[in-house]
């Protein structure tokens, strides 16, 4: 600390630069102005003014995940509101009477109602709890693996391209009268992307190759189960994923690359959509 400093106005008590009202013989130990109390942030020697303070804050770096989002304490917010809005929609689906029947996903009528393209992605039939139960559990492990790593906004526009995807994938090679419902498409993508971010341990790529191949298996022969979800979303998340992770982290323009990667994506699977929801229509009695 420093005292006695006489302030630029000449007189012979220094006042806060802040408050000149207020006599201060005690200094920034940044910029040596004289703080008042009110004024004075502690520092680990002295004192410091709040602007030094807030200046000095400012210029320290943000923290990145590993693939160069913003880096968060805590549980994966995002992954719990994913899974909060399938559970409330559920509820809804059993509250409400015929509910469900306006959210599923039909191919012939998505043209007329292009909500359902999303809104059958948080819907789960409601005649067993295993289906909700298993594709929030899917959703729960591969985000609490996900959105540390790739940060809230990746997580989320990775979840929401899948999701379109498994929609884009029912559009395509579903019957057009079929009724698809279920986030089968959102884990179908996050599971490909977790591919990608183990792509360099055999052990566990091993082991989910295992499972996807009996996941696979099981959509052709189980009937009920949309393969064609899986598979549209399944192809949407290994592409907005590659976006993601296979820029080099070395890279200064990583960032802007990745979210310019996934805007064309986006581009792309919504015009795909469009067109696919065009042909698939039925005229208007």
């Amino acid at each position: 600390m420093s005292y006695g400093q006489v302030n630029p106005q000449g007189h012979s008590q220094p006042t806060c630069f802040r408050h000149p009202e207020t006599v201060s013989y005690v200094s920034c130990n940044r910029c040596g102005r004289p703080v008042c109390p009110q004024c004075q942030v502690p520092a680990p020697v002295g004192v410091q003014c709040v602007e030094c303070v807030r200046q000095a804050n400012q210029n320290i770096p943000t923290q990145k995940t590993q693939f160069g989002g913003r880096l968060r304490t805590g549980a994966p917010l995002v992954t719990m509101i994913f899974i909060g809005l399938n559970v409330f929609v559920y509820l809804l689906q059993w509250i409400i009477p015929g509910f469900t029947k306006d959210l599923v996903l039909i191919p012939a009528i998505a043209a007329y109602e292009p909500w359902r393209l999303l809104t059958s992605a948080f819907a789960h039939s409601t005649g067993s709890f295993l289906h909700i139960l298993m594709n929030m559990y899917g959703v729960y492990i591969f985000g609490m693996l996900l959105e540390p790593r790739l940060g809230r906004l990746r997580f989320t526009w990775l979840y929401l391209l899948s999701a379109l995807g498994g929609s884009l994938g029912v559009m395509l090679l579903s019957p057009a009268t079929t009724a698809t419902l279920g986030a089968s498409g959102a884990l179908a993508g996050l599971f490909l992307a977790t591919f990608v971010v183990l792509r360099g341990n055999k052990q566990a790529l091993r082991q989910m190759a295992i499972i996807l191949a009996l996941n696979v298996v099981l959509g052709f022969v189980v009937s009920g189960i949309s393969w064609q979800a899986h598979l549209g979303g399944a192809v949407a998340g290994i592409v907005a994923a590659s976006c993601i992770m296979l820029i080099p982290r070395s890279n200064p323009q990583r960032s802007k690359i990745q979210l310019s990667l996934l805007g064309a994506l986006s581009v792309v699977m919504i015009v795909s959509t469009y067109l696919a929801v065009e042909s698939a229509k039925w005229p208007l009695a």
